[in-house]
C-alpha cells in the first residue's frame, strides 16, 4: 500500500481539491492500493473537518489538537499512522505537482529506497517564485552538502520505503523533515532525484519567515555535529 502524508495548517481549500486530484492521478496510473493522510495542526479554518466531510474512503484527516505543532511533527506522526509500506510526503498548497507522484513511486519500484522530487536536477525547475526565494533555497541546499549528496536537500516532496525508517530517530525541528530523512534513513545510498517544476502557491499564505530560516540553520549544524561524532 502507498500512504501519502499531507501536513496542513489552514489549507482547507487546497487540501480538499488536492485529494480529488490525487485519486484521479492514481487511477490513471492504475494504482489502486493507497491511502491519503491529512495530518492537520488543528487548523482554525477547519481543514480536518472539511477533509473528513468529503466522505472519500481513500482519505482521512487526523486533527493533531494537543500535540506539538509543526510540519515535521505532523509528518513524523503521519509515518506512525500510515499503513502503507511506501510512504510519501507532499505539501497541500499545489506547489508539488500531483502528476509527479507516480514517477516517484516508479523510482521505488525500480530499486530506489528514497525518491526525492527535485527542482535542481535536469528537467526540474521553479516557476513563479521571487528571485530572493530562489537564492535562499539554493543557498540552503549548498549548506547541506556536507551531510548529503542530494541536490535538492530542502525538498519536502519525497517517497520512501517504510523500512528505511526502522530504528531511525528523526528530529522534528523546523520544516525540513526531508533533510532528516535523506541524511538519517537507512537507504544505503539508493536515493534517486526525480525532476519536477515547483510552482508557488495560488491560495493561502506561506509560512516562510525568519523563524523557519533559523530552524534550518540549527538543523544543519546539528546534523553536521552528529556526523562528526560518528566519523
Amino acid at each position: 500500500m502507498i500512504s501519502v502524508i499531507i501536513p496542513t495548517y489552514n489549507e482547507r481549500q487546497n487540501a480538499t481539491g488536492l485529494i480529488g486530484r490525487l485519486c484521479e492521478v492514481f487511477a490513471a496510473a492504475s494504482i489502486s492500493d493507497f491511502e491519503i493522510l491529512v495530518m492537520d495542526d488543528d487548523s482554525p479554518d477547519g481543514t480536518a473537518a472539511a477533509v473528513n466531510a468529503l466522505g472519500n474512503p481513500r482519505a482521512r484527516a487526523v486533527n493533531r489538537k494537543g500535540r506539538p505543532r509543526g510540519l515535521s511533527y505532523a509528518v513524523i506522526d503521519g509515518f506512525k499512522e500510515a499503513q502503507g509500506d511506501i510512504l510519501g510526503v507532499m505539501d497541500a498548497d499545489w506547489s508539488h505537482p500531483v502528476e509527479t507522484v507516480p514517477l516517484l513511486v516508479r523510482a521505488l519500484e525500480q530499486g530506489s529506497e528514497v525518491a526525492v522530487g527535485s527542482r535542481y536536477v535536469a528537467g526540474g525547475g521553479i516557476h513563479n517564485w521571487p528571485a530572493h526565494r530562489v537564492f535562499i533555497s539554493r543557498t540552503a541546499c549548498r549548506l547541506a552538502r556536507p551531510v548529503t549528496p542530494v541536490k535538492d536537500s530542502t525538498s519536502g516532496f519525497f517517497f520512501l520505503r517504510k523500512r528505511v525508517l526502522e530504528n531511525v530517530d528523526l528530529n522534528p525541528l523546523g520544516f525540513k523533515i526531508g533533510l532528516e530523512v535523506y541524511v538519517k534513513a537507512r537507504h544505503g545510498g539508493k536515493v534517486r532525484e526525480v525532476p519536477y517544476v515547483f510552482t508557488d502557491r495560488k491560495v493561502g499564505k506561506s509560512k516562510f519567515g525568519p523563524y523557519i530560516i533559523g530552524c534550518y540553520l540549527k538543523q544543519v549544524l546539528l546534523l553536521m555535529k552528529n556526523r562528526s561524532r560518528k566519523s
